[in-house]
């Protein structure tokens, strides 16, 4: 098995130091992990990528990190 190419975004800042999402493309599938927990890798397409970075852009799913009021 060849070695996954792991990517972050340039806005992590460089070094490993760095808590951030890293991205890699395995086949067709895309890879998902956190650089400061890398066991851990969840997968989905680049469709359903692509739908949730979108509804993240517009706010659609903003209410989720609403504070509840006491």
């Amino acid at each position: 098995m060849s070695e996954i190419n792991w990517r972050k975004s340039s806005y992590s800042g460089a070094g490993d130091g760095n808590s951030c999402i890293e991205l890699a493309l395995i086949g067709t599938t895309v890879a998902l992990r956190e650089s400061d927990d890398p066991r851990t890798v969840l997968t989905t397409s680049p469709a359903r990528l692509g739908a949730l970075l979108r509804s993240i852009k517009v706010g659609a799913l903003d209410h989720l990190a609403a504070v509840p009021e006491a």
